[in-house]
């Protein structure tokens, strides 16, 4: 089941993803659609241990697949490395994993905050909304989420846009951007003629509308495509990055919200991101937002 879900997503999806980790995947993904699963990744599968998880207080740091054994008033680390895909394969894990362990840190008494360990450079579109429903559900629970970068590209941007800060682990590597959306998929038609293999597909005279975008781009005909599948899709991206982001965001850089990258530096000054600093600078930064969030209740609860 879970190979399968790699195959579908692989061979399906929309992607928000850098072109650079499609180029980068590309022999890996040929080998995969080659070759197959042989016996011994099926048992690789079937083994494949739980997300390991960190909790750290401000003296100890304990580590585990759960909350159970954190220390208390622990900021919960957890990390979203990789290509992202909704469902976990043989190969990683899936984003509703990682949304699962978020819910949990969200739920443990022992958890006063998150801090998301990102390194990605995007992946499918149906990854996103499992991440994106855990932080809220965290936020809910008064459990503040910064999310810590060094590659943040496409879609594990517009996840990270979701949490209370983001920052860049580094001003050497890090980049952030990329906001837009591709597709890919690939034409059989002559790889079955050279088998002597003709396909056929027949439409019902009043399913006049059903798979016209995608027969129209294999003619080479890409105006639909975009128009229906992907222009909503990165209009959607879009419009979540400015109300994320809100005034931080300089609009008025060239290719911001276009899919043009930006170096730590570069995303900070135009309200992409917001500091740079060490992971400790990171931990520290989730326990003062807690802090000045206790504060704010107080106030408010005086107030009412």
């Amino acid at each position: 089941m879970a190979f399968s879900s790699l195959y579908s997503a692989v061979l399906r999806g929309k992607w928000f993803i850098s072109l650079r980790d499609v180029e980068a995947n590309q022999i890996l993904i040929n080998l995969l659609l080659e070759r197959g699963v042989e016996s011994e990744d099926i048992t690789k599968l079937s083994d494949k241990s739980p997300i390991v998880v960190c909790a750290m207080s401000e003296t100890e740091m304990k580590s585990g697949h759960d909350f159970s054994d954190a220390p208390q008033d622990s900021v919960a680390v957890i990390g979203l490395q990789g290509s992202m895909l909704k469902y976990g394969s043989y190969c990683s894990y899936g984003t509703t994993e990682v949304a699962e362990m978020v819910n949990q840190a969200a739920d443990s008494p022992k958890i006063s905050g998150i801090l998301l360990d990102i390194d990605s450079g995007g992946g499918s579109v149906d990854a996103i909304a499992p991440l994106i429903d855990a932080i809220q559900y965290a936020q809910k629970k008064k459990k503040c989420v910064v999310a810590y970068c060094d590659l943040c590209a496409s879609a594990a941007y517009y996840v990270a846009c979701y949490c209370d800060e983001i920052i860049a682990s580094n001003t050497i590597s890090s980049e952030f951007g990329s906001i837009g959306v591709m597709m890919s998929f690939p034409d059989y038609a002559k790889y079955y003629e050279k088998d002597g293999i003709k396909v056929h597909t027949i439409y019902s005279n009043l399913s006049s509308y059903k798979n016209a975008p995608f027969e129209a781009a294999k003619e080479g005909k890409y105006d639909a495509i975009k128009t229906e599948e992907l222009d909503p899709l990165a209009r959607g991206f879009q419009e979540a990055v400015k109300s994320r982001r809100g005034s931080k965001l300089n609009l008025e850089t060239e290719g911001i919200i276009a899919g043009r990258m930006f170096y730590a530096n570069d995303a900070q000054k135009n309200g992409l991101i917001d500091s740079v600093g060490t992971r400790a600078f990171a931990l520290e930064r989730v326990r003062e937002l807690r802090r000045d969030a206790y504060v704010n209740e107080y106030i408010n609860s005086k107030s009412a």
